[in-house]
């Protein structure tokens, strides 16, 4: 029961007024006007939990309060032993969050509401693992929050209370079957290591073999430019060469006259055949015809002349071919 006239309500809280002992109104934040001895205030009901260093639920104690707090608070309930849809044990641990959005309704509707909602989460919590198996259960974490909180923010809405939402800080399941998950991850970890490794030598081994094909490439198409270059060379050296025959026959031509110069060309090719016979080894005696004696005497001068214009012409395209 209220002495003081004047009550003052805190930013995000308010209180529940009653006259005569039924309700009245709803004191907001700021002074607020309370007749004395015909108007109270209602308290509010709850469980708080005690908590220790550590962070661990250690004990409960009942509470009343005078003043109800509007903002969003948690809920950390204590592990608890489920069973999945497979007979699996496992221990959960659970945390909710709310926020009183009806004071009236915390108030009046319900005697204990922290209370309520924490053994309504922990049924609810139970009939959902209940329904999957064990590995459904271990990888279904926000189903497993999203279905506990829409169940029971359905119930705690008639209190008042919004669950606005649950969260599974802890899934332990059996040691036994602890340990098989861990030897199972540790094969799956080894698994993908070996598949990175594999992968890791596999594209090292591509990595050579395009380089080997680049470098035989490189290597066949250098050799491919130096044949071109090589026959370019001795094509550019048959046309000075032919350029040059060509020239002394004209020179041979003005100087003995287009009559004789066929049998001028046949006798210096029928010398230059000589010293071929010669290394041959196939006669030791070659017979020349009285009738050429004559053309060949005078070829002689004329084919040294030839054979140094040609020399000359050799060594000029040899410098032109080289690079």
């Amino acid at each position: 029961m209220a002495l003081l006239p004047i009550l003052i309500i805190s930013q995000s809280e308010v209180s529940v007024v009653e006259r005569l002992g039924k309700f009245n109104r709803i004191a907001n934040t700021g002074p607020n006007f309370i007749l004395p001895f015909v108007e109270n205030i209602k308290s509010l009901e709850y469980t708080e939990q005690v908590i220790n260093p550590q962070g661990q639920i250690v004990g409960r104690r009942k509470k009343r309060a005078n003043r109800i707090d509007l903002r969003e608070q948690v809920l950390n309930f204590p592990a608890q032993d489920v069973i999945t849809k497979d007979n699996v044990t496992m221990r959960i641990d659970a945390i909710l969050y709310y926020r009183i959005v009806d004071p009236v309704k915390v108030v009046y509707a319900i005697a204990d509401f922290t209370e309520a909602i924490e053994k309504l989460t922990q049924t609810t919590l139970r009939g959902v693992v209940g329904e999957l198996e064990l590995d459904q259960t271990l990888s279904s974490r926000d189903y497993i929050n999203s279905r506990i909180r829409t169940v029971v923010d359905e119930v705690t809405d008639q209190w008042g209370v919004d669950v606005t939402r649950v969260e599974l800080q802890d899934i332990q399941p059996p040691q036994r079957i602890a340990q098989t998950m861990e030897l199972q991850m540790t094969a799956e970890r080894q698994r993908r290591a070996e598949i990175l490794a594999a992968e890791g030598e596999k594209s090292a081994q591509v990595l050579r073999a395009e380089g080997k094909a680049s470098a035989r490439i490189q290597e066949a198409e250098a050799e491919a430019q130096a044949v071109v270059k090589a026959a370019e060379a001795d094509a550019r050296s048959r046309v000075l060469q032919a350029d040059a025959e060509a020239r002394a026959i004209a020179a041979i031509k003005n100087a003995i006259g287009e009559q004789d110069l066929v049998e001028y060309l046949v006798a210096l090719r029928y010398l230059e055949t000589l010293p071929e016979l010669a290394r041959s080894g196939e006669a030791s005696k070659i017979f020349v015809p009285y009738e050429a004696t004559g053309l060949l005497g005078g070829v002689g001068q004329h084919a040294r002349a030839i054979q140094q214009q040609r020399h000359a012409f050799r060594s000029r395209s040899r410098s032109e071919a080289s690079p």
